[in-house]
């Protein structure tokens, strides 16, 4: 067992900086290499789609013996040049499936999409209609400030001649 924190540094390198370079590698290179480049997009996307899986399933099956070492193991899976399982489970598994879904998972991204921008203007009605009631209040304040201060300071104002009259005296 590696140790959950020299795995975290092996997948990082091994999972997000080496692949990530070899991204970089294949869109730099004059002219760009198509197949290098579909490689690792297929690449990125299942990453994508592992990360997000793995947000809900880390709870459930973390504590499994070598976990760990499985994910790494899986990851190099992925784009190691004799084996490249990026491209076999994409055309084989993700690809099928999303190609099948495609359209209901489009309508159901355009209806989260307009739910959200719903939620987001209706609150965001909701936060300016309290920051205006805020900014009258502090409106009325700060004007009930500035004129018990100039209250304060004509009624001191008298007191202060007389004062300077008496020392001229």
């Amino acid at each position: 067992m590696l140790g959950t924190l020299l795995s975290g540094v092996l997948l990082s390198a091994f999972g997000y900086l080496y692949p990530a370079y070899e991204c970089f590698k294949a869109v730099e290179k004059n002219p760009p290499n198509k197949e290098q480049l579909i490689f690792w997009c297929r690449y990125w996307i299942l990453v994508a789609l592992l990360t997000v899986c793995e947000r809900f399933v880390d709870v459930f099956v973390s504590w499994l013996p070598l976990y760990d070492e499985a994910k790494l193991v899986f990851i190099i899976y992925l784009w190691h040049p004799k084996t490249r399982g990026a491209e076999y489970i994409y055309e084989n598994i993700l690809r099928p499936v999303l190609m099948k879904h495609e359209k209901e998972i489009d309508r159901k991204l355009m209806e989260v999409w307009v739910r959200g921008k719903d939620f987001a203007v209706q609150n965001m009605q909701t936060v300016i209609y309290y920051g205006q009631i805020k900014f009258f209040e502090i409106m009325r304040f700060l004007s009930t400030q500035a004129a018990a201060t100039q209250a304060a300071a004509s009624q001191a104002a008298p007191a202060a001649a007389a004062a300077e009259r008496e020392k001229a005296k």
